[in-house]
């Protein structure tokens, strides 16, 4: 095991589009509170952009987590994903649930069992139509950007955008069309906490109501950010309280 009795496991799990270093802001803070923080890339991005193609799933998303977790034999994580990650870390723990200590889904997406990206952002479909009527129609490129305040991803800094756009790629379709798999009873014991960017919403892309009660029971834990989507690059500190405050 990494970590000790004081501290946490983090793993924080990035996006569609992006890698692991979009939280490079985020790692050395929950670091010096004395947590252990993994950010893995996914397969397709960073360091591994040249392997993806149109094979690239949900599954192999969440095989990269997996893997992480039970490679570096890490228990009680706390599992945090944001955006299309709320689909692989919902897929990881219905693998090892007996390893999460709680998943916390930041401005992400949230399924029910059978549901696929597209279920739960039902505005995915028109970027896999636009891609469908390419050159390449298994890829999806990054959304573009827009004017403030919905910039890049919520990103409006021209600094933090010209930093964004440098680690942004491209994604495979699969990930968003394979439907998760939720059919393992011991996820529902795993509590939940949900973290909502609010203040920049993108016109056109609607969030789901988070249910009064979690599937374990307890009332559900929603906590508010004022931020762009990708709050880890724009309001760092305040996503740590927030984060350091659900352990």
């Amino acid at each position: 095991m990494e970590n000790n009795a004081s501290s946490t496991t983090f793993v924080l799990v990035h996006g569609a589009w992006h890698d692991g270093t979009c939280w490079d802001r985020v790692v050395p803070l929950l670091e010096a509170r004395g947590h252990v923080v993994h950010a893995p890339t996914l397969t397709g991005h960073g360091e591994t952009a040249d392997r993806l193609g149109p094979e690239v799933n949900l599954t192999t998303h969440a095989d990269d987590v997996v893997g992480l977790v039970l490679g570096k034999d890490l228990s009680r994580v706390v599992l945090v994903g944001h955006s299309y990650a709320g689909m692989v870390i919902s897929a990881v723990a219905n693998r090892i649930p007996e390893r999460i200590a709680r998943l916390v889904y930041v401005d992400a997406m949230v399924p029910e069992h059978g549901e696929s990206a597209v279920d739960v952002m039902p505005a995915a479909q028109q970027m896999i139509d636009a891609a469908a009527r390419s050159a390449t129609p298994w890829r999806i490129p990054p959304l573009p950007e827009l004017p403030a305040p919905a910039g890049l991803f919520g990103v409006t800094d021209p600094q933090d955008v010209a930093w964004l756009r440098g680690i942004l790629g491209d994604e495979s379709v699969s990930c968003f069309v394979e439907r998760v798999d939720q059919s393992n009873p011991a996820l529902a014991r795993v509590p939940r906490a949900h973290i909502h960017c609010v203040g920049s919403e993108v016109e056109g892309i609607e969030r789901r109501p988070v249910p009064a009660v979690q599937p374990n029971g307890e009332p559900a834990r929603v906590l508010e950010l004022r931020s762009g989507h990708d709050c880890m690059v724009t309001v760092p500190a305040e996503l740590t309280d927030l984060l350091t405050g659900l352990v």
